[in-house]
């Protein structure tokens, strides 16, 4: 019987090369941080570019769109937040993904950032493999939703039905399911317990008659490209 051996350093290979087709903007007024987080993310093959402010950001985005963005949030002149609303204030640039980095690490300045629509928020410090690992999930998610947009251009009419049918936590809760987020952060974020989290996804099952968590996954994927779409 004939093998093939996978060698590792292949694997990586054709990883890094998936990655060239993505392009990240990097915003972080700490200049050793920034530099840092552009090499690790250079070296697993992403298209990277840096700068130090919100100002010099929205001109790099106006030059070229990013597919993904990683922003600070303590920055002097456009801090996170205004950069933020700037970036979702223009149709064309809503969707991209945004990923909050920050030192503001409590339970309610997550939430806050997590609040404002942003698609993540990865706390300082953070190593490599978080860093690569947070980039790397909020690109598959994109990736997700180009595919629905694509394949189905969102949700069916039945579908929109059942979502609007969802009470304002559940919509919080399957959003943030939409983000990867586990029942202890979820819980977390919306200062309940990890068991009530547990009790709405159960309600949400039945609610959307999703068999498993996969099948609740993919309504988790409508429900954010229902909610991008209604945001534009």
């Amino acid at each position: 019987m004939n093998e093939t051996n996978v060698q590792p350093g292949n694997v990586k290979k054709q990883v890094n090369e998936a990655n060239k087709q993505f392009s990240l903007l990097i915003v972080e007024d700490e200049p050793a941080l920034r530099n840092n987080m552009e090499l690790i993310l250079k070296l697993e093959g992403y298209s990277v570019r840096s700068v130090g402010d919100g100002l010099g950001a929205l001109s790099q985005i106006r030059s070229k769109r990013p597919d993904l963005i990683l922003c600070d949030i303590l920055m002097p002149g456009m801090d996170g937040y205004a950069f933020h609303e700037a970036v979702k204030g223009f149709n064309h640039l809503a969707t991209i993904p945004f990923l909050f980095v920050s030192a503001l690490n409590s339970p309610e300045q997550v939430r806050k950032g997590m609040n404002v629509g942003a698609d993540d928020y990865l706390t300082k410090p953070f190593s490599a493999e978080e860093l690569l690992t947070a980039v790397a999930a909020r690109l598959r998610r994109f990736s997700s939703l180009r595919t629905v947009t694509k394949s189905r251009g969102g949700p069916t009419e039945e579908e929109s039905r059942k979502l609007r049918l969802l009470t304002p936590r559940e919509w919080e809760i399957l959003l943030l399911v939409a983000k990867g987020k586990s029942s202890r952060l979820i819980g977390e974020l919306l200062f309940i317990s990890p068991r009530t989290v547990d009790v709405h996804r159960n309600r949400l099952l039945r609610k959307l008659g999703a068999a498993n968590a996969a099948s609740l996954a993919h309504w988790a994927t409508l429900a954010e490209h229902m909610y991008r779409a209604k945001a534009n």
